[in-house]
C-alpha cells in the first residue's frame, strides 16, 4: 500500500494500471487499495500542482506563524478548527518550536492577506502573536522543482 500512496502523491494523474505496471502488481490490487485509502480517508483527494507564477494571476500567499495560549481539555484543537474554516487558509499545521501553528493563507493582494490576519486570525480568543511571511518564489514544492535553474558557472571559463 505505501508503495502506491508515494507513486499517486507524486503523480496524482497515474492510473490503476500504470501503477500496476511500475509496482509488478495486479491491476485489481492496485485499485482495491485506492479505494480502500479513498473510503478510509488515507487519499483525501487529488490536485495538480500549478506554477501560479506562469499564470496570469496576481494572488499572493503568505506564511503566518501563530502564537496561541492553549485552552484547558482543548489544547489547540478549538483554536486550529476556527482558523482552518476560513477559506483563505490553504494549511494548517501545528509545530514545534518558536511558534504553535503555521498557517498558509491566499489572497487578492498583500492587503487582503494582512486584513485577513488582523481583522480575522489575530482577534481569535486564544491567539497571542502572529507573523507573517510573504512567499516571494517558489524553487520547490511536493517534490517538483518549479523552474531549473540557469547554471551559469557551467558557462563561464574561470582562469
Amino acid at each position: 500500500m505505501i508503495e502506491v500512496l508515494k507513486l499517486l502523491e507524486r503523480d496524482g494523474s497515474l492510473e490503476p494500471s500504470q501503477i500496476a505496471q511500475i509496482l509488478n502488481m495486479e491491476e485489481l490490487e492496485v485499485r482495491e487499495i485506492i479505494e480502500l485509502c479513498e473510503e478510509n480517508k488515507i487519499i483525501m483527494g487529488r490536485a495538480a500542482l500549478i506554477d501560479w507564477d506562469k499564470v496570469d494571476d496576481d494572488t499572493v500567499t503568505a506564511l503566518i506563524e501563530v502564537n496561541l495560549s492553549p485552552t484547558k481539555g482543548e489544547g489547540f484543537d478549538r483554536i486550529a478548527k476556527r482558523i482552518y474554516q476560513y477559506d483563505e487558509v490553504e494549511s494548517l499545521s501545528l509545530m514545534s518550536g518558536d511558534y504553535d501553528l503555521s498557517v498558509t493563507v491566499k489572497g487578492e493582494s498583500l492587503q487582503a492577506v494582512a486584513r485577513f490576519v488582523f481583522k480575522n486570525l489575530a482577534t481569535i480568543d486564544g491567539v497571542t502573536g502572529t507573523t507573517t511571511h510573504f512567499v516571494l518564489k517558489r524553487y520547490k514544492e511536493k517534490n517538483k522543482i518549479y523552474a531549473q535553474q540557469d547554471r551559469q558557472e557551467d558557462r563561464v571559463l574561470f582562469i
